[in-house]
């Protein structure tokens, strides 16, 4: 994929009053048995169209997540608590895309261990072997650490690749490709399989998945391939997964994708059939909400996030100028945290949310609400 896009393109990103958050997880606090989430505003400003707000990102006030996280315990005097329990004790969840330790899945799987269910991860087949190393041997422990002080515990790390349903999908170049080699049951109905072998079944399943090989190409210059290519990593993976998944999934269970809200919102840069994708995974949601729960009362939502500086986001070459975007123009001035995605997804997959399904729920520091960049040089005319 490639990793870096025109000076124009930057350019239109870092100047557009358009919403921008996402790339394809502690604003909680949470414990084994309990979260409770408190989050406080730090600052307000005005803007005036006579003297416009003009903030450089470089002298801006301290980057401050504004959380209050604080870890509570089963010994806890229940009647000192205050607040909603986030409890997942006896829940198992899957979470699918999740390949290194700084991106959304990471931290949902964060959040959803927090709150006491039993994670197992789905990661992409040439990035296992390192994934696993640096699990094995330690360089993870730092960001394993989980509020109460135990490192997070993956029950089982599975191979997947969840643009091929079946083995009878996968072409002979990909079977014979050395980054494929050691690894087996690594597709969908595959790894579906391996986990209701090994657990019975799950309550909760996280599509944290997305990829498009053009997605620095503008959209007219996106070739076909590229673009179902797009779709079929980003978008189907998750038709996919809940399809494959359905059955082993407990009536009452839970999904989140993650999303962009370039699927709504031109952004500059993004191309490659990626907003498309997003588009389509949003609109699946919804079908999907209505056919999982009449099947099986599960709940399908989507959390649409803000940019993240993750590895896998790097992809699209200019990941930072969005940040920055994020941070001058969003209401609350702040840099997003994975975290507070991993908080939003323990609620959302909580029985405190029993009631939500077919939603995108925005986690961008609202950036999503903004008609008119408050950076914009039309202001100081």
């Amino acid at each position: 994929m490639a990793a870096s896009i025109t000076a124009g393109l930057q350019m239109l990103v870092t100047r557009r009053s358009t919403s921008s958050s996402r790339m394809m997880l502690p604003s909680t606090v949470i414990s084994d048995t309990k979260v409770t989430i408190q989050t406080k505003l730090s600052s307000s400003f005005s803007i005036s169209f006579a003297k416009p707000f003009r903030q450089s990102f470089s002298s801006a006030p301290r980057r401050d997540n504004n959380v209050v996280t604080r870890a509570m315990s089963e010994e806890n005097d229940k009647n000192s608590v205050s607040g909603l329990p986030i409890d997942l004790r006896g829940k198992r969840a899957f979470i699918a895309g999740v390949a290194d330790d700084n991106g959304y899945g990471w931290a949902i799987a964060k959040a959803l261990a927090a709150a006491g269910a039993e994670i197992l991860i789905g990661t992409w087949v040439p990035a296992l072997n390192i994934f696993e190393t640096s699990l094995r041997r330690g360089k993870f422990d730092d960001s394993r650490r989980l509020p109460n002080g135990s490192l997070l515990e993956i029950a089982k790390v599975y191979p997947l690749d969840a643009v091929f349903d079946s083995l009878e999908d996968v072409p002979d170049y990909i079977k014979s490709n050395k980054r494929y080699s050691g690894s087996s049951n690594w597709t969908v109905t595959e790894v579906a399989e391996s986990i209701k072998n090994d657990f019975g079944s799950i309550d909760i399943l996280v599509h944290s998945l997305a990829n498009g090989p053009e997605v620095t190409k503008p959209l007219l210059e996106t070739s076909r391939k590229g673009y179902l290519a797009a779709l079929s990593a980003s978008s189907y993976s998750f038709i996919s997964l809940l399809q494959h998944f359905l059955p082993i999934i407990n009536p009452g269970g839970a999904t989140i994708s993650i999303t962009y809200v370039a699927s709504e919102r031109i952004i500059p840069g993004y191309g490659g059939g990626m907003s498309s994708a997003k588009a389509a995974l949003e609109s699946d949601t919804r079908v999907l909400a209505f056919e999982a729960g009449r099947k099986k009362q599960i709940r399908v939502n989507a959390i649409s996030a803000g940019p993240l500086g993750s590895r896998a986001a790097k992809a699209i070459g200019f990941i930072e100028k969005m940040i920055e975007y994020s941070y001058v123009n969003a209401p609350l001035q702040k840099e997003l945290s994975a975290d507070e995605v991993g908080a939003v997804a323990a609620f959302l997959v909580s029985p405190l949310a029993s009631a939500i399904t077919g939603s995108v729920v925005y986690v961008d520091n609202g950036l999503n609400t903004m008609g008119l960049a408050c950076d914009s040089p039309s202001l100081s005319v």
